[in-house]
């Protein structure tokens, strides 16, 4: 019986279909990663910079360098691909992929929190900007994370091996 799911591909094209969505999925969380670190560049250089706190200042180095780690996170399964290319380990480097990805993703959700945490708080206070950090932390975890698990219907591995 064909279950719904095949589409009468062999491990190589299936590997190979699986790459091509993954590099799709990445361009999109890349564009976002890196308008952020841009964003977070460009702050230290302001005037009002110099009058932040010192734990402002913290939020700030904590979250610059979290947009580093994810940027090198999403760029992973690219450089990956390259450095595997041709060595017929096309599958492996799909799951080292997507390893990086889903990792990159939890980094990015801790990236925003930062981000928003930092914004807030200079904007208008630590009171509003720290439950309002944790709410968005919160919301982007049960977006990328939780709330797609029962599509999985396996309770498997928080997304960390793509289909056979």
């Amino acid at each position: 019986m064909v279950r719904p799911d095949d589409r009468g591909e062999g491990p190589l094209q299936r590997a190979d279909r699986n790459m091509l969505e993954l590099l799709q999925e990445l361009r999109v969380a890349q564009t976002g990663v890196q308008i952020l670190f841009a964003f977070l560049l460009t702050l230290s250089f302001t005037e009002r910079f110099g009058r932040i706190d010192e734990m402002q200042r913290w939020t700030y180095v904590v979250t610059l360098l979290l947009s580093v780690l994810t940027a090198g996170l999403l760029v992973g399964p690219a450089a990956a691909h390259r450095v595997t290319f041709g060595h017929g380990v096309k599958a492996e480097t799909v799951r080292f992929g997507q390893r990086l990805f889903v990792t990159g993703l939890a980094t990015l959700a801790l990236t925003l929190t930062g981000a928003v945490l930092l914004v807030l708080d200079v904007a208008v206070g630590r009171w509003f900007a720290v439950p309002a950090a944790v709410g968005v932390g919160i919301v982007l975890v049960g977006l990328w994370f939780v709330l797609p698990r029962p599509l999985r219907g396996d309770g498997g591995d928080a997304g960390l091996s793509p289909p056979r």
